[in-house]
């Protein structure tokens, strides 16, 4: 495994939202990289990962959607090659049950329920690429959340 100075800056921000609540750091700490690596125009394992970690601490959901799309958008340029090569432990397929769960969030609340459920569904397609371990459960137990908030009786 290489150690990617990128990646280990993103898991910092992350860090400091997750773990010290320091989430307006963290939003800072990641608009430094993602100044440094050109944007959306960067290397897409860098732009999923950070544009996925960036949409966490928005405390506006249109942003955090936009940055969420920027994730899936970047998902959908990353070469399997270069996921295996950050030694990440996971495949491209198994970014997208997360991906879409966290969009089909942001839908949810704005009020398009419809584009919510389209996107859990799309999710749901992919959730065979996940692991029976605890990343995949978190990402499961965040679909059938999901799924019983836009039911009916939700």
């Amino acid at each position: 495994m290489t150690t990617d100075a990128v990646l280990a800056r993103i898991g910092e921000g992350v860090a400091l939202n997750h773990h010290q609540g320091r989430r307006a750091d963290a939003r800072d700490l990641f608009a430094e990289v993602w100044a440094e690596i050109g944007g959306e125009d960067g290397d897409p394992l860098h732009v999923c990962v950070l544009a996925h970690s960036m949409a966490d601490v928005q405390d506006d959901v249109r942003e955090e959607l936009l940055w969420d799309e920027r994730a899936l958008a970047a998902a959908d340029r990353l070469p399997e090659s270069r996921l295996a090569e950050s030694g990440a432990g996971l495949s491209v397929a198994g970014l997208y049950p997360s991906l879409h769960l966290n969009l089909a969030d942001c839908h949810r609340k704005l009020g398009d329920l419809d584009r919510a459920r389209e996107h859990l569904d799309r999710a749901r397609a992919t959730i065979g690429a996940l692991g029976d371990d605890d990343y995949g459960r978190l990402i499961k137990s965040g679909l059938a959340e999901l799924d019983r908030q836009l039911s009916p009786q939700g």
